[in-house]
């Protein structure tokens, strides 16, 4: 029996749940309902004062995002928006981090789209086929195991742009996502999936975490962006004190401000660094301004 025919639990956690659209209409005098959740592969099962409610999965067309009907609800950082027809659901686990990454797990694992990996590397278009490729939800990105035997990771750190279009795949039309991100060795790659469109919003979804972490505003010296432009150049770090003109204790105060805004990552303790997604898309941008 192959996972996708049998049912499992995924989490089980206090939370609190609330309806914030109902026929279509935003709901205003919505409140947060305490109790206790449930979440398989199949079904989402509310269970609270007020008796237990059910939704199979299959029924949710989206995840959306925040539904701030009231103060009662815009004061709740962390939230799940179910889209359910003209229904909205809202949950909020006591870990919602950890809840939320179940949910895409119930919605996407096992699923198995089209691939094509690599699309294009370093701007240039490859030749590579389209091939089925089976999908995992993992701590902090998405995975695909593809029916050649290559395996392609989308940590979310490593994602820096996503563009939903229609392509024709397999004969026929159908919604593709093209993500541009980091390959295992630090290449950046692009990768094509193709498939059913409900199956593609929740691969976008989950995606755009990556992408919103990437372009984040962030507040930059023009030092900053010297020492972001010369690691995009392809200047070592140890030689970015020559390179600028300018002194080592300098150089090394900007790595760590750069390290804490989350735009390269310590490779060695000394200082070494290198640019992520983040960072290559600030520095990319920077040198169009020049």
């Amino acid at each position: 029996m192959s996972d996708t025919d049998r049912e499992y639990k995924l989490a089980d956690t206090r939370a609190r749940f609330a309806v914030a659209v109902r026929e279509g209409r935003a709901v205003t005098d919505v409140a947060w309902t305490p109790g206790r959740v449930l979440l398989s592969n199949r079904r989402l099962v509310l269970a609270g004062n007020d008796g237990r409610q059910t939704v199979p999965l299959s029924r949710v067309d989206g995840l959306g995002g925040r539904h701030d009907a009231n103060q009662t609800i815009a004061r709740v950082s962390n939230y799940v928006s179910f889209e359910l027809d003209e229904r909205v659901l809202l949950v909020a686990a006591a870990d919602h981090e950890a809840f939320e990454r179940d949910v895409y797990r119930a919605l996407l694992d096992g699923s198995t789209p089209l691939v094509r990996h690599p699309a294009v590397v370093g701007g240039v278009v490859s030749d590579a086929d389209w091939e089925r490729a089976r999908l995992g939800i993992g701590e902090d990105g998405l995975s695909a195991a593809l029916e050649s035997g290559a395996f392609v990771r989308f940590d979310l750190d490593d994602v820096s742009g996503l563009e939903a279009t229609e392509r024709t795949v397999a004969d026929r039309k159908r919604p593709v996502l093209e993500v541009a991100h980091t390959d295992d060795d630090g290449t950046s790659v692009e990768t094509h999936l193709g498939g059913d469109a409900r199956q593609m919003r929740f691969v976008e979804a989950w995606l755009r975490k990556g992408t919103a972490r990437s372009e984040a505003n962030v507040e930059l010296s023009s030092r900053d962006r010297e020492v972001l432009m010369a690691l995009y150049s392809g200047v070592s770090p140890f030689e970015i004190p020559a390179f600028l003109g300018t002194e080592v204790d300098d150089v090394e105060e900007t790595f760590t401000r750069l390290v804490d805004l989350e735009i390269v990552e310590l490779v060695r303790t000394r200082q070494e660094v290198s640019l992520n997604a983040r960072g290559r898309n600030i520095a990319s941008e920077a040198m169009n301004e020049q």
